[in-house]
């Protein structure tokens, strides 16, 4: 899926077809403020997104409140306490933090992710970015 960004805030394209028209949602405010926009074709939307966006940013500026930033780093990630464990034994004997080692373990897999997801986009001449081969039957 492709985005909308503007001013470090990225939305969302999607269409609704009971309104008939393109609607959109800004992306990882986590429930601390929702920013919607839409309009009729991709430049209405496109507008409406910057002037939505704008506007919160002033509503904050006018109320003195620091506007919420999209996807703040800060992750709560629950793990079994045995993964756990052995993430902690394999970062230690590496000598890195659990942090980084979570870190780079998330990035390899998106690297793979991304790759494979590509790699069959390509082949298959499909459109959408994330979208995984079926098995063949």
């Amino acid at each position: 899926m492709d985005y909308l960004e503007y001013k470090g805030y990225k939305g969302s394209v999607e269409f609704s077809k009971e309104d008939d028209c393109l609607v959109g949602k800004v992306q990882g405010l986590g429930g601390k403020a929702l920013i919607l926009y839409e309009g009729h074709t991709l430049e209405e939307l496109k507008a409406d997104f910057i002037a939505a966006v704008d506007s919160y940013l002033e509503s904050c500026a006018d109320e003195g409140i620091e506007p919420a930033k999209p996807y703040s780093g800060k992750l709560n990630l629950r793990m079994p306490s045995e993964l756990h464990a052995r993430v902690a034994n394999i970062a230690a004997s590496i000598g890195t933090t659990i942090n980084d080692f979570i870190n780079k373990a998330i990035i390899n897999e998106l690297d793979y992710e991304e790759k494979t997801c590509m790699g069959y986009l390509r082949d298959s001449g499909a459109k959408n970015k994330y979208k995984k081969a079926k098995p063949k039957s």
